[in-house]
């Protein structure tokens, strides 16, 4: 089939490779004049890594990224709630990456190029509007052109066009008060050089990891952090722009947060370039698709960056799409692709806004009051790994069978 698709995201992107896999012509429009590697870290959980893996992709993902040891959860006092394997030797089958989001994308982008075609993807060409027929479905760019196919795939992030055109009345944003600061610094790795960390609570929490493979060849650390800041007023949040530059008043929340490996204060001040973004997402949707247009990724399902399931759920959507096709060809392969994972995607969404796995955090907040608390004496290893078995089990990625 001749499958369009709205959007060269890191989901849009997966979604052109696996429908190639499996036989079809894809087109890649972009509402982007210009596409840059932009963004910081993400993390690539083992579930999707393996999707990546399984498209080629294992060399050039271990050479720029980060293999994750573990996902450490601490107090603001450097007491380790809980250490979380992520690892391969922990028994997942592919490993959980650490990467910048602007080098994945610029991966997947490269390789569309180099497989598909170099005019596969287009940019500039902003989607305004679609129609459609038992024939096939017509998407019209903002510039008055248009792009003829068979299917229409939805990829266009957060303030999805399609999105918009599927549900027209949807409300606003959902925001319930969480600022969030973002930068990253060029600096000597910290604990192993593949940890990453995530200490405080709900209302105050940092997290940290390294990014990059190229910079550990080297002996150092690219460390990209994430600070937020709970507010008792929720506001509007439609305007956000995850490129904004950040104000720097946030330190002072953070200079009391003590880590053995790593000092938070010093790191905070070395960052050049700090963005400023609030945490938001969208209530899930009733149903993705609509004849022959579909949604995937942040257009179908944006969540609170929680539990590093963003891009990972996108790639997840990416290859159970292909799946689908693969034996339902047309709408009615958007269909069964709409009820493998819009279940699944609602209950992450609504998950993560209870705080995912970091839970442990709020936990371990409400008992330990400070650093010369015993942490053991507080917290059971029982009670933090229920919280993470139950995410793991919600968001997809399990062990391996014995």
């Amino acid at each position: 089939m001749k499958i369009a698709i709205a959007g060269a995201g890191i989901g849009g992107l997966t979604a052109a490779l696996c429908l190639h896999e499996k036989g079809h012509e894809v087109r890649v429009f972009e509402a982007v004049e210009t596409l840059q590697p932009l963004g910081v870290g993400i993390n690539l959980m083992p579930h999707a890594s393996g999707v990546l893996r399984g498209l080629g992709l294992a060399d050039a993902l271990d050479e720029m990224a980060i293999r994750t040891r573990a996902i450490e959860y601490r107090t603001r006092f450097g007491h380790l709630i809980q250490s979380d394997p992520r690892s391969v030797e922990a028994g997942f089958e592919h490993p959980q990456y650490s990467i910048h989001r602007g080098e994945l994308q610029f991966l997947l982008l490269d390789t569309v190029r180099s497989r598909l075609g170099h005019e596969t993807v287009t940019a500039g060409k902003a989607i305004a509007s679609f129609s459609q027929d038992d024939y096939g479905v017509r998407a019209t760019f903002a510039d008055g052109t248009f792009h003829d196919a068979d299917l229409l795939i939805g990829a266009d992030g957060f303030r999805s066009q399609v999105r918009r055109q599927l549900h027209p009345d949807e409300g606003p944003a959902h925001y319930e008060g969480t600022m969030m600061w973002r930068g990253a610094n060029l600096q000597a790795p910290f604990a192993d050089g593949r940890t990453m960390f995530i200490a405080g609570d709900h209302n105050v929490k940092f997290v940290c990891y390294p990014i990059s493979g190229r910079a550990a060849r080297e002996d150092q650390a690219l460390i990209n952090w994430v600070a937020e800041v709970r507010h008792d007023q929720p506001r509007a949040a439609d305007d956000a722009d995850w490129t904004r530059e950040g104000d720097r008043d946030f330190i002072a929340e953070f200079l009391g947060f003590r880590m053995p490996d790593i000092d938070i204060p010093a790191l905070l001040g070395n960052t050049q370039h700090i963005t400023q973004y609030p945490m938001i997402d969208r209530d899930p949707l009733p149903w993705w698709t609509q004849g022959r247009v579909t949604l995937l990724g942040d257009a179908a399902h944006p969540m609170y960056p929680i539990g590093a399931n963003g891009a990972s759920q996108a790639i997840i959507d990416a290859q159970a799409l292909a799946d689908a096709l693969a034996t339902q060809p047309g709408p009615e392969g958007l269909l069964a692709y709409e009820a493998t994972r819009l279940p699944v995607t609602t209950n992450v969404v609504l998950n993560n806004r209870k705080s995912g796995p970091e839970r442990v955090l709020d936990i371990a907040a409400a008992r330990v009051k400070g650093p010369d608390d015993r942490i053991e004496d507080l917290i059971t290893p029982e009670e933090v790994e229920e919280v993470a078995a139950n995410y793991r089990q919600i968001a997809g990625f399990l062990k391996k069978a014995g």
